[in-house]
């Protein structure tokens, strides 16, 4: 049981990845799921925007991949936001 939470923390938390934006292996599943790479994008700026755009092209509601940027939307402004 304790196992089983450590692991879905571990895969909720949030990591630095090699292209310097912050993801946790949950958000990278969902991203995987729709094919979007987040290795192709620069910053969380432009990931984002690529998942706007692919939920705007989409004609059924994608709730996971909402999630994701509205996670990442939130993360962003908290954490690169002048203030």
């Amino acid at each position: 049981m304790e196992e089983n939470i450590e692991l879905e923390f571990n895969r909720r938390s949030i990591k630095k990845r090699e292209n310097n934006i912050y993801l946790s292996d949950e958000q990278i599943d969902v991203l995987k799921k729709y094919n979007i790479n987040y290795l192709d994008y620069k910053n969380i700026n432009e990931l984002i925007f690529k998942i706007e755009d692919y939920l705007n092209d989409s004609y059924i509601e994608l709730d996971d991949l909402e999630w994701v940027s509205e996670q990442l939307s939130t993360f962003n402004y908290y954490h690169n936001t002048n203030k």
